[in-house]
């Protein structure tokens, strides 16, 4: 059951402003101790897309809420509390496998190259020791993770040189199924992780890279957690039982994340923590898909037909209190040790109502202390968490430190599994 805090937006606020200016003001203090350790960011793509991916051609070091579509700056990322960033180096899943793994590459050149651009703000780090560290320090702690496993171009060894250049946790899948895992958005290939799969997740363990589950489909999930001997993280997901995207992590998973000990870091994508924008995005692709079947060869009418449907059917918003519901749930099922925070910044069009940029962290956690959380609570979800699992990955990679690199390839078409 969710709690009663999850109201809506205004009975939320309503309810604690007596208390909200001493709730985020409390907020701010447990981050001076505590590092707020964000699961995603893909301001790196947003530099690529946007500003020939050079760090210098925008000014991070201004406050560009009003004239840049960027979701992320200095002045918010010091406003929001951020201690320790999980930079994205995402690219996109139509890439052949090489593309994919040379414009992976590209992406860590382009977090370092930030990092190097504020030497003063930012640091790299590769474990949970250095995240803390930095923090002490007055630091953000700028670490990497891959998003989406066809970067790896079904190579153990490109694996371990990603590994080696940074990257601390890789996204199994993205949008589409890979050639040994089943995506969450995609049709099923594997039934989860072929053997080649499961080799990969072995590696992983033994390098000290996290496993990550977001985007990848239930059976996905469940197999990683049987092979993974190291907790397992889902870098940018949030509940299905609350938001009925495929995205979303069920309960069946959640339930399992105590005998894990991973952490599920919640997302603030609008379609992923919002019933209502997630249904107005079915219906929207419903409604593409009925005009392209009326109109063929006529993609200006489809154009037409579907700019009229959103003009018909406005997009509904997100709120913080969406947010809220999905950190209570995941709470509820799986406890206060498994979950985190992984916003997606710069990596979505639109964000939920008073979350809209990275400075937004004290208030979400004013709102959860507003309904209850202590400051443990918020500790843990802030960065304790995350920063637990890390130390177990890391633990169990040195334990493997005599073993040999994994040589399995993918066996090739036809060939048994």
């Amino acid at each position: 059951m969710i709690r009663a805090v999850l109201l809506s937006t205004a009975a939320l606020l309503a309810a604690a402003v007596p208390a909200r200016a001493q709730d985020e003001a409390a907020a701010r203090r447990i981050l001076e101790r505590t590092p707020l350790v964000d699961g995603h960011n893909d301001l790196p793509w947003a530099l690529r897309q946007g500003f020939g991916n050079d760090p210098h051609a925008v000014d991070l070091t201004a406050d560009l809420d009003a004239s840049t579509d960027l979701h992320t700056d200095i002045p918010r990322l010091r406003a929001g509390g951020v201690g320790g960033q999980f930079w994205s180096v995402y690219v996109p899943a139509g890439l052949t496998p090489v593309e994919a793994a040379r414009a992976t590459f590209e992406q860590i050149d382009t977090v370092k190259r930030l990092v190097a651009a504020h030497p003063d703000v930012f640091e790299l780090a590769t474990t949970a020791d250095d995240i803390q560290r930095i923090h002490r320090r007055g630091k953000i702690a700028s670490l990497i993770g891959m998003e989406g496993g066809y970067s790896i171009a079904d190579s153990l060894g490109l694996l371990r040189e990603f590994h080696g250049a940074g990257a601390r946790y890789m996204t199994l899948t993205h949008s589409a199924t890979t050639s040994w895992a089943d995506s969450a958005t995609d049709a099923p290939k594997w039934g989860g992780l072929n053997s080649f799969g499961e080799e990969v997740v072995r590696e992983m363990n033994r390098l000290g890279m996290m496993v990550d589950l977001s985007h990848v489909s239930e059976e996905t999930m469940l197999d990683a957690m049987r092979v993974s001997e190291a907790p397992v993280i889902f870098s940018h997901s949030s509940a299905r039982a609350v938001t009925a995207h495929p995205r979303n992590v069920p309960d069946s998973v959640l339930r399992q994340m105590a005998e894990d000990g991973g952490v599920v870091m919640v997302t603030f994508v609008p379609g992923f923590v919002s019933e209502t924008v997630r249904a107005w995005y079915a219906g929207r692709s419903a409604e593409d898909a009925r005009l392209k079947s009326l109109h063929p060869g006529d993609p200006a009418a489809v154009t037409a037909g579907l700019a009229a449907w959103q003009a018909a059917h406005p997009i509904p918003t997100a709120t913080i209190a969406d947010v809220v519901a999905h950190i209570q749930h995941v709470r509820d099922v799986a406890g206060i040790d498994h979950v985190g925070l992984g916003g997606d910044y710069d990596g979505v069009d639109a964000l939920p109502v008073g979350l809209e940029g990275v400075d937004a962290y004290p208030r979400l956690l004013a709102a959860l202390m507003a309904g209850g959380w202590s400051a443990a609570d918020i500790r843990k979800l802030a960065g304790e968490n995350l920063l637990r699992v890390m130390r177990r990955v890391e633990a169990v990679a040195a334990a493997k430190r005599g073993e040999r690199p994994s040589l399995a390839r993918l066996p090739e078409a036809g060939a048994p599994e």
